[in-house]
């Protein structure tokens, strides 16, 4: 078949629109801001993105959010590396109307519930946040939060968990994702943070929100999630994707590092009294024993903390050496934080890889 030079114009068009990278210049007004500024530059460049129809949306995500063979990508099922317990197709029979159990049909999850935020527009329909996932377990997450889970009252085929929070601040009912969709999930609120920054006069605040801005237990364990579950390749296709149908993007699927310029992190050890603060962890990965390394041109005491990917605090110390070697014999296969600060709220984060 040969395409008319009008149609074949247009596939072009469309095609470079829906799978476009990062437009040059579009950061350009975020360039060396931190903080507050840095927020509401991203908000600006973000904001009045194209709203899509709610009832169409399955159209798009068909595009965002689907594996090979018109699979549903459902981050609630699936398993990285693995065989999913179940799968849907883009179908209408796949979607769910009646269902009683896990592995019937799929439906639209508000990672930030529609409650949050009076299930109204443009949010109700913004890609960044809302993912398909199974019917029935997206009715167990609800509009709880998202939060360590030590003790679970469910959970899902795929390791997904519903309980009491034992995520330091909370105690309540959470829900938490299993470890490779947290970072995504994470940058998603970061996303929602920025992209409704000053927007959220009628918003709710509850245990994990106060409107556009997360709760600190919240913020803290989500900035966890950033550095532990790391920008995948599924992210980077999918904000290139949402990009085409929205032309707006998500900053912090771009850049994650901006998590920390923005709430805290790396950049904020810049108010420590020090020059060219440089932390070496080393080996790294590691196996049995791994040392961190402190420049020895400081004045400070230092507090060391060795977070896992659910947040929770497996190593302290507070030291005034330059060096600190660390144990590693109990501890598992995995990617950890450690935080290194100065016990007057600046810190800096660094990863930790273990291999056995």
């Amino acid at each position: 078949m040969t395409l008319k030079p009008t149609f074949l114009l247009f596939f072009i068009l469309f095609f470079f629109s829906v799978f476009a990278q990062i437009p040059s210049g579009y950061y350009d007004a975020a360039n060396g801001l931190t903080g507050t500024p840095l927020r509401a530059s991203l908000h600006n460049i973000i904001k009045g993105h194209t709203s899509l129809s709610y009832s169409n949306l399955e159209n798009y995500m068909n595009q965002s959010d689907a594996k090979p063979g018109n699979i549903v990508w459902d981050i609630y099922s699936d398993i990285p590396g693995s065989t999913a317990p179940y799968i849907y197709h883009y179908v209408s029979a796949d979607q769910c109307g009646n269902y009683n159990a896990e592995g019937v049909c799929w439906n639209k999850e508000h990672s930030w519930p529609q409650s949050w935020f009076n299930s109204s527009s443009p949010m109700e329909s913004d890609m960044f946040h809302i993912y398909p996932t199974d019917g029935w377990v997206n009715g167990k997450r609800s509009n709880y939060p998202y939060g360590t889970v030590s003790t679970p009252t469910y959970t899902s085929q795929n390791g997904s968990k519903l309980g009491s929070c034992s995520t330091p601040g909370y105690t309540g009912i959470a829900f938490e994702p299993i470890n490779e969709y947290k970072g995504d999930l994470a940058r998603s609120y970061f996303y929602m943070c920025t992209r409704y920054y000053t927007e959220d006069n009628a918003w709710l605040v509850n245990e994990m929100v106060n409107k556009a801005n997360l709760q600190p237990w919240a913020l803290a364990l989500l900035k966890i999630w950033n550095e532990t579950d790391t920008v995948s390749q599924k992210e980077i296709d999918r904000n290139n994707v949402i990009y085409g149908f929205q032309h707006n993007r998500n900053p912090f699927i771009d850049h994650p590092e901006w998590v920390n310029l923005i709430w805290g992190g790396a950049s904020a050890i810049d108010n420590i009294s020090l020059s060219n603060f440089n932390v070496a962890i080393y080996p790294n990965p590691a196996t049995d024993v791994t040392k961190i390394i402190i420049p020895n041109n400081h004045s400070s005491n230092f507090i060391v903390n060795i977070y896992n990917n659910i947040g929770d605090n497996i190593y302290t110390a507070n030291t005034s050496m330059n060096e600190v070697s660390v144990n590693l014999n109990h501890v598992s296969n995995g990617t950890y934080v450690v935080k290194i600060s100065d016990g007057n709220g600046m810190y800096i984060t660094k990863k930790l890889v273990v291999i056995k």
